[in-house]
C-alpha cells in the first residue's frame, strides 16, 4: 500500500515537472499512457526506499501504539528477534532491487527518455492567438486580428515570411485566411481572400543603376485568392531507440553492471594514450625543442656551456634589426597561439571523455545504492516506529518525509559532486549512506535498550528543568480508600525527614569545587531525600481530608542538579582537570543549587504545616 502511494507521489512530482512538454501538443492517450507506464517503472529507484521507510515505521508504530511490541518485550523475545522475519523480507527485496536496476532499469531507461525527448520535439497544436503576433513556426510571424471560432474563418491577417531570407521578406496583408493542415500533416495551407503582398526585389541591374544605397526595390502583387504552402511538422516522430544507444554521451543509460565496467575501462586506455600523445608532443614541439637535436652531443655541450660565456636572450634579440626583431616576435606569437587553441581542443576532448566516465560510474554505483538504501531505510524506520509508537498515516508520513527529503539532499550533492569530478566516484555515490547508515545503527540501538529519545515528555522536562518551570502537584479525592494513612506515625516520619534536609544543608549548601566534581554522596543523598518526601506524599495521597490534600499540593516538585557526567566519575574527573570548562559548569550549577535550597525550605516549612494539621486529626 504505501508502495503503490509513494510511486503515485514521485510520478505526480514528475508530471508537475515535465507538464508543459505534454500539454498542447495533441499527444495521442496511447501516447501518454506509455509515458507514464515508463516513468513509473523508472520512478522505482525513488519511491522504494520511501515506501520502506514508511511501511516499517507504521507497522512497528502500530505495534507499539496497541501495546503489542510492550507484550512481546514482556515475554522476553528482543527486538531485533522480532524484527527477523522482516529482515530477512528487506534481503530479498534488496536483492530483487539490485536485480531490476542492473538488468531492469536500462531497458526502460532507454524507452522512457527515448519517449520523452520525441514528446518534447514534437510540435505544438497549432493555436494561433488574436492581437498578437504568433512566432512558433519557424521563420513566419502571423497576426490575426480576429477569428471565428465557429467557421475557423480568420480576419484582418499579416504574414511577415522570412524564410528565403531577411533580404526577400515578404509581407502578406489580407481581408480574411482560412487555414488547414495537409493530409501528411507537414505542411499549413493558407487559403488567403482580397489582400496584397509586398516583397524585396534583389536584382543585380536595377542595384547597379540606383543612387541611393537606402533605396531597396520590392514587388506588389494585388489578388483575390491566394493559397500558401507553410512547412509545419504536425506528425509525432518517435526517437529511436539505438539513437541513445549509440550516442557516447548517453549510452550509460543502456548498460547493466558489467557493459558500464567495460565501458568506463576502454574509455580510461582512451584517456591515457590522449596524455601520451599529448606529453610526446609537448616534449617535441615545446620552445625546448632543441635539446632534442643535439641528443649525441648533450655532454660536451654541457661542459662547454659551464666554461663558455653565453650572451643572455634579450642582447642577442636586441642586437637584431627592427624588422627581423619583429618577424621573431610575430613568429613566436603565432607559434603560441596556434599551440593554445590544439591543446584547448584537445583538452575539450578529454574533459568529456572524463565527464562520459564521470556519468558511468554514477550508473554503476546506482546498481548496488539502491539495494543498500532500502537496508538502512527499515533500521531506520523500524526502531524509529518501535519508539514513537505511532500508527496509521498521520506521525509516520511526517517523519518519512522529513528523512526522505534528507536522504534526497543528501544523494543530489553526491551525484552532482561525483558527475562534475569534484569528489571520488566511490564517496560521491555513497555519502547518503555514509550518513544515514550511523543514525539507523544508532536507532536500533536506542529502540533495543527502550530509550525516550523521542519522547516529547523527557525535552519537556528537561526544558522545565532548564528554565526552572515549577509543575504544581495534584491530589484528588478519592472515593475508595483502602489503605489510608496512619495519622499518629506521620509527624515522626515528617520530622525525619526534616532532619535528613538539615544534615543535608548544613553539609552541601555551599559546596566547594571539588566537592562539586568528586563527592559521589552528593546525589546518593538528595536521591534519598526526594524519595522519602515521594513516598511520604504517596501516602498522605490516600487521605480523606480536604485540608491534608490542600497541604499536600502545595509540595514542590525537587529537581536535581543538572550536570554533564555524576560526580566521582571518569567523565567528571576530566572534565573537572580543564578548570575553564568545569568553571563555567560549576558557575552555572549555582542557579541550580539556589533554587533546591529553597525548595528543601519550602518543604521544611510545608512539613512543619502538616505536622500540626495531622497532630489535630
Amino acid at each position: 500500500m504505501t508502495f503503490v502511494i509513494c510511486l503515485f507521489l514521485v510520478l505526480m512530482q514528475f508530471l508537475w515537472k515535465h507538464v508543459e512538454d505534454m500539454v498542447g501538443k495533441g499527444l495521442d492517450l496511447k501516447v501518454l499512457a506509455e509515458m507514464f507506464l515508463y516513468a513509473s517503472l523508472n520512478l522505482i529507484p525513488l519511491a522504494l526506499p520511501l515506501s520502506i521507510l514508511l511501511a516499517s515505521i507504521m507497522v512497528f508504530g502500530n505495534l507499539g501504539e496497541r501495546l503489542e511490541l510492550l507484550a512481546i518485550k514482556s515475554a522476553g523475545v528482543p527486538l531485533l528477534k522480532t524484527m527477523k522475519p522482516l529482515i530477512v523480507l528487506i534481503i530479498f527485496i534488496s536483492i530483487g532491487a539490485f536485480f531490476f536496476q542492473n538488468y531492469a532499469m536500462p531497458k526502460i531507461q532507454v524507452k522512457f527518455y527515448s519517449l520523452l525527448i520525441s514528446i518534447r520535439q514534437k510540435s505544438p497544436e497549432l493555436d494561433i492567438p488574436e492581437g498578437v503576433f504568433y512566432k512558433d513556426i519557424d521563420n513566419y510571424n502571423i497576426f490575426i486580428n480576429r477569428k471565428n471560432r465557429k467557421t475557423g474563418m480568420l480576419y484582418d491577417v499579416v504574414i511577415y515570411d522570412v524564410s528565403k531570407g531577411f533580404n526577400s521578406m515578404a509581407v502578406i496583408v489580407c481581408d480574411s485566411a482560412s487555414m488547414k493542415i495537409s493530409q501528411d500533416k507537414l505542411s499549413l495551407i493558407f487559403s488567403m481572400y482580397h489582400g496584397q503582398q509586398f516583397q524585396n526585389f534583389q536584382s543585380d541591374n536595377i542595384g547597379s543603376t540606383n543612387k541611393s544605397k537606402d533605396f531597396v526595390p520590392y514587388s506588389r502583387e494585388d489578388f483575390k485568392t491566394k493559397q500558401m504552402l507553410i512547412p509545419f511538422d504536425a506528425n509525432f516522430n518517435r526517437m529511436e531507440d539505438s539513437a541513445l544507444e549509440e550516442n557516447t554521451s548517453s549510452s550509460y543509460v543502456s548498460k547493466n553492471s558489467a557493459e558500464l565496467k567495460f565501458s568506463i575501462d576502454s574509455m580510461n586506455l582512451e584517456m591515457d594514450s590522449m596524455n601520451l600523445v599529448d606529453r610526446k608532443q609537448m616534449k617535441t614541439y615545446s620552445y625546448l625543442t632543441f635539446r632534442n637535436s643535439y641528443e649525441s652531443e648533450k655532454d660536451s655541450i654541457a661542459k662547454l656551456a659551464q666554461s663558455a660565456e653565453i650572451a643572455p636572450l634579450d642582447t642577442i634579440l636586441y642586437n637584431q634589426t627592427l624588422e627581423i626583431q619583429s618577424l621573431i616576435m610575430r613568429n613566436a606569437s603565432i607559434k603560441a597561439e596556434n599551440n593554445g587553441n590544439e591543446y584547448l581542443f584537445k583538452s575539450m576532448k578529454k574533459v568529456s571523455t572524463q565527464k562520459a566516465i564521470n556519468r558511468h560510474w554514477v550508473e554503476w554505483h546506482r546498481k548496488f545504492t539502491l539495494s543498500f538504501a532500502c537496508f538502512i531505510f527499515f533500521f531506520i524506520g523500524a526502531p524509529l516506529g518501535s519508539i514513537i509508537r505511532k500508527g496509521g498515516l498521520g506521525m509516520p508520513i511526517v517523519v518519512s518525509v522529513i528523512l526522505f527529503i534528507i536522504y534526497y539532499i543528501l544523494d543530489n550533492v553526491g551525484y552532482k559532486m561525483t558527475r562534475d569530478g569534484v569528489w571520488i566516484h566511490w564517496v560521491g555515490m555513497w555519502f547518503s549512506s555514509f550518513i544515514l547508515f550511523p543514525l539507523g545503527i544508532f536507532l536500533t540501538y536506542k529502540a533495543m535498550n527502550d530509550s525516550v529519545i523521542l519522547n516529547a515528555d523527557a525535552y519537556l522536562s528537561f526544558v522545565k528543568k532548564i528554565f526552572f518551570i515549577r509543575e504544581n502537584r495534584y491530589y484528588p479525592m478519592k472515593e475508595v480508600v483502602i489503605s489510608p494513612p496512619s495519622y499518629h506515625e506521620l509527624p515522626g516520619k515528617l520530622e525525619l525527614l526534616n532532619d535528613k534536609i538539615d544534615a543535608y544543608l548544613n553539609e552541601y549548601k555551599s559546596m566547594s569545587y571539588m566537592t562539586y566534581w568528586f563527592d559521589e554522596n552528593y546525589d546518593k543523598e538528595f536521591v534519598s531525600i526526594k524519595n522519602e518526601l515521594e513516598s511520604t506524599l504517596n501516602v498522605i495521597a490516600n487521605s480523606v481530608y480536604p485540608s491534608v490534600l490542600k497541604k499536600a499540593e502545595e509540595y514542590p516538585i525537587i529537581t536535581s542538579n543538572q550536570r554533564p557526567f555524576t560526580p566521582g566519575s571518569t567523565g567528571a574527573k576530566i572534565f573537572a582537570c580543564f578548570v575553564p570548562f568545569g568553571l563555567v559548569m560549576r558557575l552555572v550549577s549555582l542557579l541550580f543549587e539556589k533554587r533546591l535550597n529553597s525548595e528543601l525550605m519550602k518543604v521544611k516549612e510545608l512539613n512543619n504545616d502538616l505536622q500540626l494539621i495531622t497532630e489535630r486529626l
